[in-house]
């Protein structure tokens, strides 16, 4: 499965972004799809992940700001992110579970976005 992720940039604090992420490729069925930031010189960190049903999780640091959302029949997941703070400044990454099959087992793997780079400005 790969991942094209887009809608990154620079913005002033308290302004807006939109995140989205566009899944392709060869799959049964799409799994949880999940936004990580890393800012830099730290770890990777989830921020918000939906599952294949509509449940949501969100970072503490996000709830009330962000948004994820998912359309299943377009394999895209997005995060709206709302009241920017500078200290949301990351390279956020894509991620989504999937299952395929090999013969009659299921197989659930994970593939990762290329980055797409969130700056925002005080």
């Amino acid at each position: 499965v790969q991942l094209q992720a887009s809608g990154g940039g620079l913005v002033s604090a308290g302004g807006s972004l939109r995140l989205s992420c566009a899944a392709s490729g060869s799959f049964f069925k799409i799994n949880t799809m999940a936004w990580y930031g890393q800012a830099p010189g730290k770890q990777r960190d989830l921020v918000a992940q939906i599952t294949s049903g509509g449940s949501t999780y969100y970072a503490d640091s996000v709830k009330g700001r962000f948004t994820i959302s998912r359309d299943n029949a377009k394999n895209t997941v997005s995060l709206q992110m709302n009241s920017l703070k500078p200290e949301d400044t990351a390279v956020y990454y894509c991620n989504v579970g999937y299952t395929t099959y090999r013969g009659s087992s299921p197989v659930t793997s994970g593939s990762w976005g290329q980055g797409t780079q969130v700056t925002v400005s005080s």
